[in-house]
Order: C-alpha cells, then structure tokens, then sequence
C-alpha cells in the first residue's frame, strides 16, 4: 500500500460494520444493481438530450462554432489537473468506511476535502485565467472579432468548474456510501433542465456566450439538488474541522488522483484540442459528431461501472480480496460483452444514423468509424482496470503509467494527424494508450494477489477473435445498409445489437461463465427490491 494513503484506510475499530447484513453477498448486490440501474437510467437521459439538442447547436452555431465549443469543453475539462481532485480522493475514502461506525471521522474527511479545495483555489483561478484569456483564443484559431466572445465563454466554463468542485462534495459522499441510486430521477430532471436551457440559449441568439451560462446554471441547480439528497439520506453527512494529519493524508492521495484524472483528459480528450490545432476547428465537427455513438458508449460503461466501485472498495476495506478478485472478472466479461455488441452495431449503422441525425456530410468515413471504435474498445478495459487500481487505493503507479502513454500519444498524433488527418489522430490514440492495455492488468494483479489464479491467455484469445469477426462482418454489411428513416434505422440497430451480444456470448464464453453469468443476473433480479 502507498505510505501517503495509510493514514485514510479506517482502523480495525473504526471500521466495525454498523449492520452485519450490510456485509452480506445479497446487500452488496443489490446496492450494485441499484446504483448500476440508477446510473442507466440518468445516462439514457443525458444521451436522449444531446441527442435531441446537438442538431439545434450544430444548425444555430454553424460547423465553426461547434467545433470551437467542442474545444472549449474539452479545455475546460483539463481544469481538473489543478483543483486536486479532493471529491474523487473522498469518495473512495468514504467507500472504504462505508461500513464504519465512526461519524466524526467521515464528518472530518468532508471538512479534509473543503479544506484541499479552499487550498486549490489560488490555483485554479490563476489556470482559469490563462485558459481564458490565451489559450482559449490560441487553440480555435480565432478570428479576432470572435475573441472577446471565446473569452467570456471560457470564463463562464471555469466559473462551472469551481461550482462543480463544491457541488461534487454531496454526490461523492452519497456514491462512496455505496447509495448513488438515491440521485435517480433527479439527475435526469437536472440534465433535462441544462439541455433545454442550451438549445434555449441558441434559439435565442446568445451564442456561445449563452451556452456557458446555461452550464453554469445547470451545475448550480446540482449543487442544491445533492445537498438536499446527502443531507437526507446519509445521517452523517456533514462537515467537521480535520486533523492536520487528515487533511495531508487526503491531500496526498488527492494529487495521485488529480495527476491520473489529467493524463485521462489527455488521453481521453485531446483528440480534438489536436485535431482543432493542427488542422482547423471545423474539422472538428465531423471527427466529433461520427465519434458521438462511441463516447456515449463509453460514459454509458464508465458511469456502470463506476456504479459497481464502492462495492468493490467495501471488500478490500474489509481484507475480502477473492470476492474483489471474483466482481473484477465479472466486470471485464461484462465489459468484454458490451464493448463487442455495441462496436458491432455502431459499425454497421453509425453512418445512416450520422445521416439522419445532422446530415451524412458531417459523417467522417468508414475508416475513421472503424478506428474510433477501436480506440472505445480498447478504453472501456482500460477505464475497467483504472477503477479497480484505484478503489484498491494504489493510484500511484497507474499514474506513472499513463503520464508514459500520454507523452508517447501526443507526440505520434500530432505527426500523425499532420500527414494523414483524422485517421492518422486515431492511430497514434490507439498507440499510445497501448501502453496502458499491456500494463494495467499488470498493476491489477499486484493489487489483487491471487496466486492460485489459472492462466487465462486463451479466454483472451477466443473473446478477441470473437469481436474481431463480428467488427468485420458489422464492417462489410455497413458498407451496404442504409436507412431512410428513424423507424428503420431503430429497428435495425436494436436487430443488431441483439444477434451480435447472443453471438458474442455464445461463441465467446465458455458453458461455465455463461452459468456464472446467469447465476450472476438472477441474483441481482432477486436482491432487486419489489
């Protein structure tokens, strides 16, 4: 374990459970199930409204002006590599204690991550304002009438990230309680609210000016809304003065997590910023808009996931490292099973839906779709072993590893981009973060030991040349499919889905992990509440 995180695991007296049912298989899996479906849910929404509202932006900003939002979003996202990550590094905690009877404690460590934000403000501003005021305007390639706007709307996105670092404290309380299925219904409603304010913005001429107030609005109303949530359901919940010990503890752990959250900006998100930089902003457009299905994708399985950590937390805070070990393999089949489906499908009808959505002129081409979806692919294992090394809370050397992927994938999409395109900034992503696809496990194995573990190299081989030929038969019949219409294009997409997870499943697990996979949803149906 990291010296610089002793200090957050709870003590064996603190960390008596409050219940012993809340230990149980059943408990855990029927909080799993909950916040899994919880975060379903809240995702299909936010999906369904930026389904709805990108056509709005992209028709009242013209190609450009999207393309310069898409990367003002995206720098605004790098701004997380200056707050510390206070709220990541508390929920982890928080999962880890879950169980704890110690209210003062878990009081202390919300107080110890209000204390690293206040810390991270200077910080932060000073960012922001280099990010306004140069390198926003730097990297559009703005003309110099369109300035003073970029500015101000990258001013209102940094204003959203400090209100964001607040609003988290609540969220993060409740999903490291492992009770992030009490924001359903809520989140949906908030994520309704920021898309009808956006494309009300557009609609009314405000512009990109009026698309970040309507972020800062949005983020603000999330703000309230989790408070309420936390201070309703989490007795505890709450803020105490911390020990100076806590807060250098949360601290430590706090610049690990920041420095892994910016190399996945970087690794994640740069694709853009790159691709705007090196060729223009209104190459952006397409490469962003064919990408729409693969990153919904992504954030679908990120947020699922995500759901299943605190649980996972919960058993190697309580030494139960062959339960984590048996919820991690769950996990990658899922992933495997999901990631196989939805590339499949996204192969095949990704470009009619392109068509049909904002017109087949922003569609990228068939080569572009294909390595897009790769590159899901390979993330979706990647974000999968992320999570695991972190709940472990040995972020450490996982960031080491992605600082290497990130220098050696900015360097070869940059060359690659300027001599081939879009095609070349897929590659060099899909190099880069080969890095992390061969070294990961590597850390997860050390972080989980099980020394009794069978070799699984051809389980790997037999899922791999399962998703490569379905990805090539998607290919090939994508070349010829074509909807016309909405209706048509529903009901080949959920066809497809359909026959490519039975025939992922079927040829690439074996009888037994099918058993286990069944085993595995009829428990979470029975733990389900009636």
């Amino acid at each position: 374990m990291d010296a610089d995180l002793v200090a957050t695991r709870p003590s064996a007296a603190a960390a008596r459970p409050v219940a012993a049912g809340d230990a149980t298989p059943r408990s855990l899996t029927r909080r799993a199930s909950l916040n899994a479906a919880a975060a379903l849910v809240d995702y299909a929404a936010k999906a369904t409204v930026t389904l709805a509202v990108t056509p709005i932006l992209v028709g009242g900003l013209g190609r450009t002006l999207y393309g310069i939002w898409e990367i003002l979003a995206r720098l605004g996202g790098y701004l997380s590599v200056t707050d510390g990550r206070p709220t990541e590094a508390l929920r982890l905690v928080i999962a880890q204690r879950q169980g704890s009877a110690d209210a003062a404690g878990n009081r202390r460590q919300v107080g110890a991550t209000l204390a690293v934000w206040a810390l991270t403000l200077p910080i932060v501003l000073a960012a922001g304002a280099v990010l306004a005021w140069w390198l926003a305007p730097a990297l559009t390639k703005a003309p110099p009438h369109l300035v003073p706007e970029i500015r101000a709307t990258a001013l209102l996105l940094v204003l959203s990230f400090l209100v964001t670092g607040l609003a988290s404290v609540p969220e993060s309380t409740l999903c490291g309680m492992n009770q992030g299925y009490r924001r359903l219904g809520v989140q949906t409603g908030l994520n309704v609210m920021g898309g009808g304010l956006a494309a009300l913005a557009v609609w009314s001429g405000l512009g990109l000016v009026g698309l970040g107030q309507a972020n800062l609005l949005r983020v603000m109303a999330s703000g309230v809304a989790f408070w309420l949530l936390a201070r309703r359901h989490v007795r505890w919940f709450g803020a105490a003065n911390p020990t100076r010990l806590e807060v250098r503890s949360l601290l430590g752990m706090s610049v690990w997590l920041t420095a892994g959250d910016a190399l996945a900006k970087i690794l994640l998100a740069s694709d853009v910023i790159i691709l705007g930089a090196v060729l223009t902003p209104a190459a952006v457009a397409p490469f962003a808009l064919t990408g729409y299905a693969a990153r919904t994708a992504l954030g679908l399985h990120i947020f699922a996931v995500g759901a299943a950590m605190p649980g996972i937390g919960g058993l190697l805070g309580r030494g139960e490292t062959g339960r984590a070990l048996q919820a991690r393999g769950d996990l990658l089949t899922l992933t495997w099973a999901f990631a196989t489906a939805v590339g499949a499908t996204i192969l095949m009808w990704n470009r009619s839906f392109v068509g049909l959505w904002v017109g087949q002129p922003y569609y990228a081409g068939v080569w572009v779709d294909l390595l897009i979806v790769l590159a899901f692919t390979q993330t979706v294992f990647i974000r999968t072993d992320a999570y695991v090394i972190d709940a472990a809370l040995r972020p450490r050397l996982r960031v080491i590893v992605a600082a290497a992927a990130a220098v050696l994938m900015i360097g070869l999409s940059i060359v690659l981009t300027d001599a081939f395109g879009a095609i070349g900034l897929c590659a060099g992503l899909l190099a880069g973060r080969a890095v992390q696809s061969v070294v990961y496990p590597i850390l997860v194995r050390a972080s989980l030991p099980n020394p009794a573990r069978a070799p699984r190299s051809f389980r790997s081989l037999r899922r791999a040349a399962v998703t490569a030929a379905l990805f090539t038969a998607a290919l090939g019949l994508g070349r010829s499919v074509h909807a016309a219409s909405w209706v048509p294009w529903v009901a080949g997409m959920m066809t497809t889905a359909g026959c490519a997870t039975g025939f992922a499943l079927a040829l690439g697990l074996s009888r037994a992990e099918r058993d286990a996979m069944l085993r595995r949803v009829r428990s979470v149906r029975e733990a389900s509440p009636r």
